[in-house]
């Protein structure tokens, strides 16, 4: 098992098994454990305690670039970025709340003693499956599964409808189906790769746990945002820093495109900042006027 798959499970299983569907149990984080692991959160909470960032600052997100984003790097966040998934919709940013799944390949007789399989012999109420968790999205979230070494679809045509009418969007560090299909929704989503064959063979191993995608680990209620460079997962207590930075810099460009325009400056001369004195006195009282307008 992978080291992050057995911190994965024993951090859940410290937690405490809770139950889902009736008779059926799989590893996640209590409402306690999952505050516990996310007590830098300075927003509300979901029921079952995951991190609720406000929508307000969810739309401020959207208006961000993966380089104002960069910062959470020099704030001791290092492995909150992935590049290597393929964008379903370069052309559309996704942005939401992390819900996250962890998957693993079929063992008949774990599976078996939770009903956890993909194709359980237990009635479906009291079996789990990778849309048990689908079920779970609410506005605004974003379905996040750590699926290495599962081959087959997780989600095609009508799975992927429903998570764009329930949530916003998808990242699966695995496969896909229906590539054109999904594609045609209009939904943002990242995937490793496209194939025909279904999800066959595999069992829910975590729900809302802390998962690897890529290089990252992901925590329920990170905030989600992808653009055509790749996909960061950011801890909710950096969400609104990130945002108030981001500010300062659209009014900085703001400025340093205006000055460029006038021709009348070479480009050291304004930029990364202005050193004359006037320039730097021009700079701070367009900062003052313009920023949070």
């Amino acid at each position: 098992m992978k080291p992050h798959r057995i911190f994965a499970a024993a951090l859940a299983a410290y937690a405490g098994m809770a139950a889902l569907p009736a008779q059926a149990q799989v590893f996640k984080l209590d409402r306690d454990a999952l505050i516990r692991y996310t007590s830098q959160n300075p927003f509300e909470r979901f029921a079952d305690g995951r991190p609720k960032v406000p929508d307000a600052i969810l739309e401020k997100v959207k208006g961000l670039s993966a380089e104002e984003v960069f910062g959470i790097e020099r704030q001791g966040y290092p492995n909150q970025f992935d590049g290597e998934l393929i964008a379903l919709r370069p052309d559309k940013k996704l942005v939401g709340r992390a819900v996250t799944l962890q998957l693993m390949p079929l063992r008949p007789d774990v599976a078996d003693a939770d009903g956890t399989g993909l194709h359980s012999n237990r009635p479906r109420g009291q079996s789990i499956s990778h849309q048990t968790v689908i079920n779970l999205l609410q506005p605004g979230d974003v379905l996040v599964v750590d699926a290495h070494s599962i081959t087959g679809g997780i989600i095609w045509y009508n799975l992927a409808y429903y998570i764009h009418q329930k949530g916003a969007g998808f990242v699966i560090d695995g496969d896909i189906r229906d590539l054109d299909g999904i594609h045609e929704i209009g939904m943002a989503g990242y995937f490793k790769r496209a194939i025909p064959p279904y999800l066959t063979s595999c069992m829910v191993t975590g729900i809302n746990i802390p998962v690897q995608i890529g290089g990252t680990t992901v925590m329920p209620g990170d905030v989600v945002y992808g653009d055509s460079e790749g996909v960061y997962f950011i801890p909710p207590q950096l969400v609104k820093g990130i945002v108030d930075r981001a500010d300062t810099i659209h009014v900085h460009d703001e400025w340093t495109k205006k000055k460029f325009s006038e021709g009348k400056y070479k480009s050291t001369d304004i930029y990364p900042a202005p050193s004359d004195p006037e320039l730097k006195k021009e700079y701070e009282e367009y900062l003052k006027n313009h920023l949070h307008q």
